[in-house]
This record gives C-alpha cells, structure tokens and sequence, in this order.
C-alpha cells in the first residue's frame, strides 16, 4: 500500500489556468496537466529565486520531494513548450 500523500502548503492560487499556444485551435491542441503543487515550486524557485531548502520549507516538504516536484514541472513546461501543447493548471487530486 502506497504512503499517503503529504499536504503540500500552497501559498499562490492561481488566477489564470490555462496556457495555449496562439493561432491554434483548442480542440487541435494536446494538454498537459500542471498541479498547484508543480506550480508553486516553480513560483518559489524560478520567480521568487529562492534556494531549493528554503522552498522545500515554505511548501512544508522534504527538499527531496520539492526536488521531484521542481523537476517534473520543468519538464512538462518544456515540453508545452516545445512541442505547441496548452497548460491547464488545476487542482492535484
């Protein structure tokens, strides 16, 4: 049995939630799913510039776990992107 999941401390809801590449239609476009947590590890490191123990703290979560968080987020940012993919953020389940 998996461990349950750790409550991630979110201090940025986001007023906008979705991203699409201009000029193209949104039922031709391929989405990909950012999660409120992905998106504040991205806010705390890459827009607040702080270092990774310091967000890791804000969230409430190992520096680990913020590392994995950090990494997955880039990655599918990267991969919007590159390839012309929309970016819906909402809400981890």
């Amino acid at each position: 049995m998996p461990r349950p999941k750790r409550f991630r401390r979110i201090l940025n809801i986001p007023k906008v939630t979705y991203f699409k590449p201009a000029g193209i239609p949104i039922n031709r476009l391929e989405q990909i799913k950012l999660d409120f947590s992905e998106l504040e590890a991205i806010r705390l490191k890459d827009h607040e510039r702080l270092e990774q123990i310091e967000c890791a703290k804000r969230m409430e979560i190992s520096q680990s776990t913020f590392h994995r968080i950090l990494l997955e987020a880039r990655t599918k940012i990267a991969d919007s992107l590159i390839n012309g993919k929309a970016i819906k953020i909402e809400k981890e389940l």
